[in-house]
């Protein structure tokens, strides 16, 4: 897509508020602002949790919290966002724009390695089944894992979206052999072809896979 397409596409579409918006620039100040989510796709998040009536979300990797800022936004007031991350900084930045829009208390924030936190949901058999909508967003290499946690813990008929599934065009680029495109390959492959899901890859910022389970 074409610049100028793009940003007619954001001007007709986009409607990112004042709270998310200042939360893009100040994370856009940040080394390592590449991580950000493009605006399109957060609206995106939040569109799919209201069209499924979502009330119980999981994020595995939070960052700077716009994702979640986006989803909690869409969440009834007594939904519930349970928000996997390592880093205490950046998600620090991410709660003062949940407090400022008034969503914070429908985020539970879990600063753990994303692995041990969904083993101990897995853990209980009360929360197979609990979630509504999943996003995996972190560390390339435990992609597949989180794919599988998110397939106990997400119910029947609900949403797991899995970002940097396109990486920049490197799943085509044969000369890129590198660990974490060679993993986003393979989770490609492996979801399409999974008979547990419904599945759409969108080409919308890196590439969201959009896998419904059945």
């Amino acid at each position: 897509m074409g610049e100028d397409l793009h940003a007619y596409l954001l001007r007709v579409s986009v409607r990112e508020n004042a709270i998310l918006r200042a939360l893009r620039a100040e994370t856009a100040q940040l080394a390592e602002h590449q991580m950000q989510m493009a605006p399109e796709q957060a609206q995106l998040m939040g569109f799919l949790t209201k069209l499924i009536n979502a009330r119980q979300a999981l994020e595995i990797g939070v960052f700077t919290g716009y994702s979640a800022l986006a989803v909690a936004m869409a969440l009834p007031d007594d939904g519930k966002l349970v928000a996997c991350d390592v880093s205490l900084e950046w998600t620090d930045i991410g709660r003062r724009y949940w407090a400022q829009a008034g969503v914070a208390q429908k985020i539970d924030l879990r600063i753990a390695p994303a692995l041990e936190t969904l083993a101990a949901l897995q853990a209980d058999p009360a929360n197979h089944n609990r979630f509504d909508l999943a996003f995996i967003d972190a560390d390339k290499p435990n992609y597949p894992h989180y794919y599988e946690h998110c397939l106990t813990l997400v119910r029947p008929g609900g949403l797991i979206l899995i970002d940097n599934v396109l990486w920049g065009g490197g799943v085509i680029d044969e000369a890129d052999q590198g660990e974490s495109v060679q993993i986003i390959r393979a989770l490609n492959a492996m979801i399409h072809a999974d008979a547990r899901v419904d599945v759409s890859l969108l080409p919308i910022g890196d590439g969201m896979m959009l896998a419904r389970k059945r």
